[in-house]
């Protein structure tokens, strides 16, 4: 494949952003440019180190978020993390270190099955903690979840609008046994259901194959602009605080990030994002939606059965 280029990832981004579903032909038309320099920079790229991915609103669905930190030997992390990504539900393992040693994940739980949550990480580890976390700025007002109120094709059609939603129709035709009219409707009743609220440049370069978690009780906007010369991502976890997650390369130095970060949360670990963990949660997140949602279509299968 030769040497990755930066620069002509962030030229095919900036332009899947903007065109997220629509041909390559028209993209270039439309924003004049060589459609086969267009082409060359799409074949080396999408598949491979981005893609076009389906975002959804799974308050809408029923789902509730959360982040946990699970406290596991090092010498059993690729075991555990093995049976949690056999788990729909789980849909990020990955090893961390700091006030827990061991794992931190993000999962996703049923409204009516949040009770479950204590027995479903204790399978994994005799000590752990979690939090519900939902996307900063915190709404204004009280959020309201619905059901999963769809049939089991429609499970298998949000996996793969999630993996790629650049696949051909008529692939996704055959895959679901339909006709395209049919999945074009289906993808439509998504959208005005607000399950389905848009597509976006999904990047994985492993520019990033570091990162540092903290938790904070309270959180001041000019802390995300201290910070904006690096990734970051902030969370609202309901009734305990926030969430901040810098993003960074193992090149740089970890000691002087980790005293940078730590004087602005009480809780910090180091996140360490690893090729063969990549693998695992790939393979999970491919099939979540279907393996989530029982065959007949009507309701979530049980976070304890995995």
């Amino acid at each position: 494949m030769g040497e990755v280029k930066q620069d002509e990832i962030e030229f095919l981004v900036e332009l899947l952003s903007k065109y997220p579903l629509e041909s390559l032909r028209k993209i270039a038309s439309t924003e004049g440019i060589d459609y086969y320099r267009l082409k060359r920079i799409y074949d080396r790229y999408y598949g491979k180190y981005l893609v076009i991915s389906a975002t959804y609103n799974i308050r809408r669905i029923g789902l509730k978020s959360f982040v946990g930190f699970l406290s596991v030997p090092a010498e059993r992390l690729m075991e555990v993390a093995v049976r949690m990504t056999k788990n729909p539900f789980i849909g990020y393992v990955n090893p961390a270190f700091g006030f827990k040693n061991g794992l931190s994940i993000i999962f996703y739980v049923p409204k009516d099955q949040v009770k479950d949550i204590d027995e479903m990480l204790a399978k994994y580890s005799d000590d752990f903690e979690y939090y519900e976390v939902w996307a900063y700025p915190p709404p204004e007002k009280p959020r309201e979840w619905g059901d999963w109120e769809l049939g089991h094709d429609y499970a298998v059609l949000m996996d793969i609008l999630k993996w790629d939603a650049r696949t051909p129709i008529k692939r996704i035709a055959e895959r679901l046994d339909k006709t395209r009219p049919t999945i074009r409707y289906m993808i439509n009743r998504l959208r005005e259901k607000k399950i389905l609220t848009g597509f976006s440049p999904m990047v994985d370069m492993n520019v990033h194959d570091r990162g540092v978690i903290g938790i904070s009780s309270e959180i001041k906007e000019d802390v995300l602009n201290r910070f904006k010369e690096y990734e970051i991502m902030a969370g609202y976890l309901p009734g305990r605080g926030y969430l901040l997650e810098w993003f960074f390369s193992s090149k740089e130095d970890m000691g002087g990030k980790v005293l940078e970060f730590s004087a602005y949360v009480e809780k910090l670990l180091i996140e360490y994002f690893e090729p063969s963990f990549k693998e695992l949660n790939d393979g999970n997140k491919k099939t979540a939606f279907q393996r989530m949602v029982k065959e007949d279509g009507s309701g979530y299968r049980s976070i304890l059965e995995f």
